[in-house]
């Protein structure tokens, strides 16, 4: 099996063939790509060295399938040259998941939207994966009606430049800046780029791909996100509004049940999940589930991921893994 990395030299990227690796996939011919300022570099993958080489060639090589996480402009250019050769895409980027004709996946919820026939599949925004996770079995049993969901995102979802500009901000340095704004003992209610309504783009993300994913088109989602100075997981505080009364109760059996999600909820021995919970880990941490008593049949949630992980290359690997399966 032959499986092409593009954007292997990035942060998402490297965690596409660790991830790889740790899923069996170490013996597969994996060809590395990324822009030409890369090619020819090496990078360590299941304990060899791989030679990095650029898209046009990783296109020629024809691989079985293809991981993305070039970002949008590279995708939207070289996705459909893959699908042209045969391959399979499965794309990190926003890129395709607002196209009807794309799947957009989370393996545990709605792979069964995949055709046998199709060629490029979108991975949803990292803040997408771990809310929809964590509320699609609530969804199937009482039906929500409104989300509201404010978000607090690790600067790594915006790469490397914001890493390492919080790191020097630590260390009182100066670098390069990722943000328009410190992020060292701050934090701004800003991801994404501006839209014309005052929302941003990593707002609308959750709106557009929370309905498309629960096949809901109808669900309200009101949206606020927030970077915060952490490395290591994104942190969603999520109100739920049912259309049917629900049993606190059941809704906790129905967590628990829930694939790839664990329920970290003890509130009187200070356990609930936190970054440093997730960072690392594929599953999707849930705790501090309450009744709103504000308002009926409302309901609290505190969803924790590793974004790198569940939130972007676990999640494509495990696309990657059903379409093995079942092709």
């Amino acid at each position: 099996m032959k499986i092409a990395v593009v954007g292997a030299t990035g942060l998402v990227g490297g965690v596409m063939l660790q991830v790889l690796a740790e899923r069996g996939f170490g013996d597969a011919e994996v060809v590395p790509a990324a822009s030409p300022k890369s090619v020819g570099k090496e990078i360590e993958f299941a304990g060899r060295k791989l030679k990095v080489v650029s898209v046009d060639e990783a296109i020629a090589s024809r691989p079985d399938y293809a991981l993305f996480s070039a970002g949008a402009s590279a995708s939207r250019q070289y996705a459909p040259r893959f699908a042209e050769v045969g391959t399979t895409v499965v794309d990190n980027s926003s890129a395709w998941r607002k196209e009807p004709q794309i799947p957009l996946v989370v393996p545990e919820i709605n792979f069964d939207v995949v055709a046998p026939t199709d060629r490029i599949i979108a991975n949803p925004n990292c803040s997408t994966i771990q809310m929809v996770l964590a509320i699609y079995k609530l969804h199937e049993l009482y039906k929500i009606k409104r989300i509201v969901v404010s978000t607090y995102q690790s600067v790594t979802g915006t790469g490397m430049k914001a890493i390492r500009q919080l790191e020097a901000e630590e260390q009182g340095r100066e670098a390069e800046r990722a943000y328009p704004y410190q992020i060292h003992r701050n934090l701004f209610p800003h991801g994404g780029d501006w839209l014309p309504d005052g929302y941003t783009t990593e707002e609308q993300k959750l709106v557009d791909e929370t309905r498309k994913i629960l096949r809901s088109p109808d669900i309200q989602v009101s949206a606020t996100v927030a970077r915060v100075p952490v490395v290591g997981g994104h942190s969603e505080s999520i109100n739920l509004e049912f259309n049917e009364e629900y049993d606190l109760g059941r809704v906790k059996v129905a967590l628990t049940s829930t694939p790839g999600l664990i329920l970290c909820d003890i509130p009187s021995e200070n356990i609930y999940p936190m970054p440093i919970t997730a960072h690392g880990r594929d599953e999707v941490f849930v705790g501090r589930v309450r009744r709103d008593p504000s308002q009926p049949r409302s309901l609290n949630l505190w969803v924790v991921a590793d974004n790198l992980r569940k939130g972007a290359a676990t999640n494509a690997v495990q696309i990657l893994q059903q379409l093995i399966a079942t092709r």
